[in-house]
């Protein structure tokens, strides 16, 4: 059986496609505790856009080493709900677009002027955990399934990323596949689409129809999911 992750920035339907996938496959699915719903153990009473470039990174790390675990107990294959690629790009996307929605490059220039030796510690410690996930990223999964921006971004309110953090985000994420030689298999379209593309790929009958798989996910996805306080 394969290891699979289902890839791409944000608000692109990761979660979904994935949980559907499993119910359609029986191959198990795994999760990674979004930075929301780590972030009140770590930094109490604190949101996203307060944490400090050091506490992202804490986050990014605690979110991968919870990922590890979780596929690491699973030896006959599973379907990850994205890679460890968005963890380190959580953290190295804000270095560029900011913590802000409102900010732009020159509002992010002057802060890295005035506050130089931050950011370059950041960067470094960034570097670090770039490799990690890197290559944990190329030695542990088998195929990848990328799913393009082609949903609006929902803005909420509460996290710190905008349509230009997505945009930013995706063209890393793109370029990383190159630079690691992942040649990962686009899926576009609707839900229903996209499911069925990927079962053509794994030449897997789906155990129920692509209808039930789907409705069975959101259902999951708005119980155990979207149930989860905003920062």
């Amino acid at each position: 059986m394969k290891r699979i992750a289902i890839s791409g920035t944000y608000c692109t339907g990761k979660t979904t496609l994935s949980l559907a996938l499993s119910f359609a496959t029986g191959i198990p699915s795994t999760h990674a505790p979004t930075m929301r719903e780590i972030l009140p153990d770590l930094f109490p009473r604190k949101n996203l856009k307060q944490c400090s470039y050091p506490e992202l990174l804490r986050l990014g790390m605690e979110r991968f080493k919870n990922r590890l675990e979780a596929e690491s107990g699973l030896t006959t294959g599973f379907i990850s709900d994205g890679c460890p690629l968005q963890e380190w790009l959580y953290g190295s996307t804000r270095l560029v677009t900011g913590a802000y929605p409102n900010e732009n490059k020159w509002s992010m220039l002057w802060k890295k002027i005035k506050n130089y030796r931050q950011y370059r510690d950041f960067e470094l410690l960034m570097r670090g955990f770039e490799g990690l996930a890197k290559t944990y990223t190329k030695n542990n999964y088998d195929l990848f399934f990328h799913l393009p921006i082609e949903f609006p971004f929902v803005e909420d309110g509460h996290r710190p990323t905008s349509e230009r953090f997505r945009e930013e985000s995706e063209r890393m994420l793109i370029n990383t596949y190159r630079t690691l030689n992942i040649s990962p298999i686009y899926v576009t379209g609707t839900l229903e689409n996209r499911l069925s593309i990927i079962l053509d790929h794994l030449n897997i009958v789906s155990k129920i129809t692509v209808e039930e798989a789907i409705m069975l996910s959101l259902k999951v996805k708005k119980d155990q999911f979207d149930r989860i306080a905003l920062e």
